[in-house]
C-alpha cells in the first residue's frame, strides 16, 4: 500500500509532464499558422503614395475602382516606342475605369538618365503622353522603391514573386487594388492579352 501511495504522485507528475509538450506543440503550430496568415495578408496598391514628375503627391487611393497598368519606362531604350501604344490604349479606355501609371527608372543600361523635368518634356514632345507619370525611381536592387517591392514580392502582393526584367514590364492591377498579372517588357501594350483584360473578356 505504501508503494502505491509513493508512486501514485510520481506517476501523475510524469503523466502531466508527458502531456505538456503535446499541448505546447499544438500551441506552437497554431501560433505558426497565425504568423503565416499575418505574413501572407496582402497589401493593395492603395497603400502607396508617390511623387509625380512635377513633385506633387500622387495617392493611389484616387484610383479605387479602376483597372491599373503600372509600367517602368525609359527614354533611350529600344522599347521606348511603346510609349505610343501606351498612350493610344490609355486614350481608348481612360473613360472606362482604366488608367496607366508610368514609373521612369534608370536600372537597365542607364537608359533613363534624365531629370524628372527632362523626362516630362521628352514624353510630351515625342509621344504626347497624358497618362500619369511618376518621379523616377528604382525598380530593382537594394534601393528598390516600396511600390515595386509590393509588385515583385508574393508575401506582399499575394500573387507571385517576379523580377523586373527590363524597361516596359507591365503589372496589371484589378479594380480592388490587387495584382493579377505580370506582362513581359516585349509584349506590346495593345497586345490582345492586355486588351482582353481591360475589356473584361
Amino acid at each position: 500500500m505504501r508503494i502505491v501511495t509513493f508512486f501514485a504522485p510520481l506517476f501523475i507528475g510524469l503523466l502531466a509532464c508527458s502531456q505538456t509538450p503535446k499541448m505546447a506543440i499544438v500551441s506552437e503550430i497554431n501560433h505558426s499558422k497565425q504568423n503565416e496568415n499575418t505574413i501572407m495578408s496582402t497589401n493593395t496598391i492603395y497603400d502607396f503614395k508617390v511623387k509625380d514628375l512635377a513633385g506633387a503627391e500622387f495617392d493611389f487611393t484616387s484610383l479605387k475602382g479602376k483597372k491599373i497598368m503600372i509600367v517602368n519606362t525609359a527614354s533611350e531604350c529600344g522599347l521606348t516606342p511603346q510609349y505610343e501604344q501606351l498612350q493610344t490604349v490609355y486614350e481608348t479606355y481612360k473613360d472606362e475605369n482604366f488608367v496607366i501609371v508610368g514609373f521612369p527608372a534608370n536600372n537597365f543600361g542607364a537608359q533613363e538618365p534624365g531629370t524628372n523635368e527632362q523626362i516630362a518634356t521628352f514624353c510630351k514632345k515625342n509621344y504626347g503622353v497624358t497618362f500619369p507619370m511618376m518621379a523616377k525611381i528604382s525598380v530593382k536592387g537594394n534601393d528598390m522603391h516600396p511600390i515595386y517591392q509590393f509588385l515583385t514580392q508574393k508575401v506582399k502582393n499575394g500573387l507571385q514573386d517576379s523580377e523586373v526584367q527590363w524597361n516596359f514590364q507591365k503589372y496589371l492591377i484589378d479594380e480592388n487594388g490587387h495584382l493579377v498579372k505580370v506582362i513581359s517588357p516585349r509584349t506590346l501594350p495593345n497586345d490582345a492579352e492586355i486588351i482582353n483584360w481591360i475589356e473584361g473578356k
